[in-house]
């Protein structure tokens, strides 16, 4: 499984532990965790991870 060196924390998390983190990995690819378990860790092409954005945003043509 590719590595992060830089984990950052979405700007909608409040303070605690059940926050998203987001990372590059070497490859290109792009890594997600949730902090509460953080050894769980989802890789994703960017362009997978656009895909998932626009599905999950209530108006997708603000992308």
């Amino acid at each position: 499984m590719p590595t992060a060196s830089v984990w950052q924390k979405s700007s909608y998390c409040a303070e605690g532990n059940a926050c998203v983190n987001i990372a590059s990995a070497p490859d290109g690819t792009v890594l997600l965790r949730e902090s509460d378990n953080p050894a769980v860790v989802l890789t994703a092409t960017t362009e997978e991870l656009r895909h998932l954005i626009l599905r999950l945003r209530p108006n997708p043509s603000e992308l």
